[in-house]
């Protein structure tokens, strides 16, 4: 298949670009290289640097490139930045989005795999989170990801375009080359091991009054392995199949201490901890109801251990910064 995978010199695109091209697929990424270089596009794939707002860019690119599919990771991801800067989330994630919605309907693509995720969700009133949870964001950056789940459930019901939309948890793991290296860093695990490698003082722990079992935020983690294979499966099944709503994650959840446990079981070495206030739109808990994905699509993680998903990182670390 041909595949257009924007925001595809990212962590999560990259390493979905590397495994489509492993599998024999044509792919042309599509990014603007505001959080990446360009080192980071996959050997193999076509490239255009553009930004998703720029409606003509992103027009040719389409009808140039008659794709089987796209699949849609351009995105900016800070949920703290969101809550300082909104209007930024709105315009990149939210509008940008209907930009490449529009070019792909004025050019006859009608699939699409999206990126979305758990902040959709917010403060759930339960655990673990089902697909049919009450969507209600605590963030901006949660909100400009549900409004284009809104955008395309109704371009779906007037257009029949056909779209997955998979809900992440928090992705993290390497796979052999190719890691989580954010321009600038923000994620718990990578930030991390750059303490264990001694390029970092301290980890910064936000809130310690939290309702968990040691007071600190509880998250569920995915290998991003594995998560790109539930994107594989996705865009088969939009074959049959016009709408699709899944979460991806793993379903059981570990405190930020318990991840900083992990990372020193798995370097060896001590992490030194710095206490912060807490910051604004973290919900406590996010844990994932994966069952859906694994009943329909017969998904099945690969790679579920924390430890397993810290090894790979911390392998891709060592060499990254050898």
């Amino acid at each position: 298949m041909k595949i257009l995978v924007t925001g595809g010199a990212g962590y999560i695109g990259g390493t979905v670009s590397r495994l489509l091209l492993e599998a024999g697929h044509s792919v042309t990424i599509y990014d603007n290289l505001c959080h990446s270089r360009r080192e980071a596009v996959a050997p193999g794939a076509g490239f255009v640097e553009g930004d998703l707002a720029d409606r003509s860019l992103i027009e040719s690119t389409l009808r140039e490139g008659r794709f089987d599919g796209v699949m849609h990771f351009a995105a900016l991801i800070e949920a703290g930045e969101s809550m300082k800067v909104p209007e930024v989330y709105f315009r990149n994630n939210t509008a940008s989005t209907l930009t490449l919605l529009e070019a792909m309907l004025a050019t006859g693509h009608d699939r699409l795999v999206f990126s979305s995720t758990a902040a959709c969700y917010g403060e759930p009133e339960s655990t673990p989170i089902r697909e049919d949870a009450r969507l209600l964001p605590t963030n901006a950056y949660g909100e400009s990801k549900l409004l284009v789940e809104q955008i395309l459930a109704w371009m779906n019901r007037i257009h029949g375009f056909r779209y997955a939309s998979l809900r992440y948890f928090n992705v993290a793991g390497a796979i052999e080359g190719y890691g989580e290296a954010h321009e600038p860093e923000s994620h718990l695990i990578p930030l991390i091991l750059d303490v264990a490698m001694g390029r970092r003082a301290s980890i910064k722990i936000f809130g310690q009054d939290y309702p968990t079992k040691d007071g600190t935020c509880v998250r569920d983690y995915i290998h991003v392995r594995d998560l790109a294979e539930a994107h594989f499966l996705a865009l088969g099944a939009l074959e049959k199949n016009s709408r699709l709503i899944y979460n991806l994650g793993n379903g059981q959840g570990f405190t930020v201490r318990e991840v900083i446990e992990s990372v020193q079981r798995i370097t060896g070495r001590p992490i030194a901890v710095e206490e912060c206030p807490r910051r604004e739109g973290d919900p406590a808990v996010l844990v994932a109801g994966s069952e859906k994905i694994k009943a329909e699509l017969g998904w099945q993680p690969k790679f579920p251990e924390l430890d397993q998903i810290i090894a790979s990182a911390w392998q891709w670390h060592q060499k990254r910064h050898a």
